[in-house]
């Protein structure tokens, strides 16, 4: 009859580890790959804030500066209609046409300045939109790393302790983790604290 060896319960417990060790590290890469992508949208989420606040303060200076020269060229305008009251009747017709003729460059000027005034406040309220929306999603990120950066400890923990309990925790973190990064980058729901 042949001989059946018996496996010896000390390797197969460390087999059993070792095998648990190896899934547990497994995750954790995964982990790692997931607070990368987190913390790429959180610098790319606040990198476009910036840019955003920045265009929006470009906006309203440029706006400001349309307002002061519409604001000059209306000052002009009424100076010239004063003289024209004030020396009208005895003004030479070729002064007066003058008068008249500047007082309608001024006026198209004036409409222009204006005109060009409304493009101006929309672009900037379009800026002011983008940089709240990234403003909105920059809390997500934060917490999504956090949770993550957890997971990541609890699962390196979990491998040297060979406990189950801590490696589901960090699964938990991890999901966690990446719901609210998933929610920074789509902002699909609003969590009231975080804003």
């Amino acid at each position: 009859m042949a001989e059946i060896e018996l496996p010896n319960p000390e390797e197969l417990e460390e087999k059993s580890r070792n095998s648990f060790g190896k899934k547990v590290a497994l995750f954790t890469a995964i982990y790692a790959v997931i607070l990368a992508i987190c913390a790429l949208g959180g610098n790319n989420s606040m990198k476009e804030m910036l840019l955003a606040q920045q265009e929006a303060s470009n906006q309203w200076a440029y706006y400001q500066a349309k307002n002061i020269r519409e604001y000059l060229y209306r000052m002009e305008k009424d100076r010239l209609a004063t003289q024209i009251v004030e020396r009208g009747e005895t003004m030479k017709p070729a002064a007066l046409k003058h008068y008249k003729a500047e007082i309608q460059k001024v006026s198209a000027e004036e409409a222009r300045l204006s005109k060009d005034k409304q493009e101006i406040l929309v672009e900037a309220k379009k800026q002011e939109h983008e940089r709240d929306v990234n403003r909105a999603k920059d809390p997500y990120f934060d917490f999504g790393e956090a949770l993550l950066q957890i997971a990541i400890v609890m699962s390196s923990v979990a491998i040297i302790a060979g406990s189950r309990h801590v490696f589901f925790f960090s699964i938990g973190a991890a999901v966690l983790g990446s719901l609210v990064t998933l929610n920074g980058f789509l902002l699909l729901i609003r969590v009231p604290f975080l804003h």
